[in-house]
């Protein structure tokens, strides 16, 4: 079992009330990927989150291929933070402290700061994108002043950002950092983006309640391809080295590769180690597989 040692919390920001609701139990689990004789294998479970299992540990990210990012509610506790997971020396680092709840966390692509989804304390509990420097020098800044109603993103290059809004029925937008300009591409996606080995934004569309579709878009020319079917009533997925799709439903994982394969292919049971609901997940560059399981 995965123990992390506490470092000191570090506190970045602190101001007003907290922003109050009620949190699911969910868990992280990290697995080792390696292909062997073209199978691939699920190797060294590790159970990441045993400091907080009866509490809120989601959205992975990785910083590195040893640190990982995570969005934590504490057990009893209606507010998240973001913790930063040291893999090789298993110890754990709070590296926000407010009274807003935050969440999404992922790193820039310059690596010199990480990026949440904030939850004001206003009346309207506005969700916006902010920015934290690393060195947590300051106590960070809004990535778009006046852009509300953000649910989840994804950086594109050092100043466009793919954004799901949900202040407009789930739309998929692209925002400029530079000037905050935004352009509403199409309804009804999902809360992942990826991106593919050829630099496409890669995402869920759901067409219908019951069609739901993976799609792959140009960042230049915002030209969209349809590029593989979803497990029905899944929305999360990594995209692995060779451009294959990994995606879960309950206790499986499966895998599809757009250019080879038409339907997808169960690679692996988790129930045994204790992962029940596949949700989010996150890879490493190196193979590591972050899994959230619990329920949403």
């Amino acid at each position: 079992m995965f123990r992390i040692c506490s470092l000191l919390a570090v506190c970045l920001f602190l101001s007003g009330a907290s922003y109050s609701q009620t949190l699911p139990n969910s868990n992280v689990y990290l697995l080792e990927l390696e292909y062997r004789d073209s199978i691939l294998l699920f190797k060294n479970p590790q159970f990441l989150t045993n400091f907080n299992k009866f509490g809120y540990n989601n959205q992975p990210a990785f910083l590195s291929n040893s640190e990982l990012l995570l969005t934590i509610g504490m057990n009893n506790e209606n507010q998240t933070d973001i913790y930063l997971l040291d893999l090789e020396k298993k110890q754990k680092m709070r590296l926000t402290k407010t009274a807003e709840s935050e969440y999404s966390p992922k790193p820039t692509l310059d690596k010199l700061f990480f990026s949440v989804v904030r939850v004001e304390t206003d009346a309207d509990r506005s969700q916006r994108l902010w920015q934290y420097p690393l060195d947590r020098k300051d106590a960070g800044k809004p990535v778009f002043k006046y852009l509300r109603g953000i649910g989840y993103y994804h950086w594109l290059d050092r100043f466009k950002v793919a954004l799901f809004n949900v202040a407009s029925t789930n739309y998929l937008s692209i925002g400029d950092t530079r000037d905050e300009s935004t352009k509403h591409l199409s309804p009804n996606v999902g809360r992942c983006f990826q991106t593919s080995p050829n630099g496409r934004l890669v995402f869920v569309h759901k067409l219908t309640d019951d069609r739901w579709v993976i799609k792959a878009m140009d960042k230049n020319t915002l030209n969209v391809e349809e590029i593989a079917p979803t497990l029905p009533g899944s929305e999360d997925f990594v995209i692995m080295s060779d451009g294959s799709l990994l995606m879960g439903k309950g206790s499986r994982l499966y895998t599809l590769h757009p250019l080879k394969n038409s339907e997808w292919k169960e690679v692996v049971d988790l129930k045994n180690i204790g992962i029940y609901n596949v949700s989010r997940m996150a890879l490493s560059s190196d193979g590591k597989l972050a899994v959230v399981t619990g329920w949403e």
